[in-house]
């Protein structure tokens, strides 16, 4: 089982590159990784609380309750943006300007991911 410290060096690992695919020009790479920091950084929320995070339903659940713990229901909007990168991995339909806006949402719901883990989660303990 992956720890909580695994999910977060490979959220950071792979925004980092994302960020490099991005000024590479590879757009659709840039895109599988930013979902990739995503679904690390929910993973390690979920690992901590030991909620269930096996599927992508399981992601879009855990996504949905830090918003609400957290009061922010910007979180899940973030979320939608990073969805849509994975997405486009595979469709390529997103264009450039595009990508660069889902980014930089992605890097938002990062540092919202972050400082909800700082915080210990905001009434941990819940069950999803």
């Amino acid at each position: 089982m992956a720890t909580v410290e695994f999910h977060i060096e490979t959220s950071r690992r792979f925004i980092t590159q994302a960020e490099a695919e991005l000024r590479a020009g590879d757009e659709m790479q840039a895109c599988e990784k930013a979902w990739g920091a995503v679904a690390h950084a929910i993973k390690a929320v979920a690992e901590r609380h030991r909620w269930r995070h096996e599927t992508h339903a399981d992601l879009f659940r855990v996504a949905r309750s830090i918003a609400r713990m957290a009061g922010d229901p910007e979180i899940r909007t973030l979320f939608d943006s990073a969805s849509a990168m994975r997405k486009n991995f595979y469709e390529g339909w997103l264009d450039y300007d595009y990508i660069v806006d889902c980014m930089e949402d992605v890097k938002r719901l990062l540092i919202k991911l972050d400082a909800f883990m700082d915080a210990g989660g905001n009434g941990a303990g819940g069950v999803i």
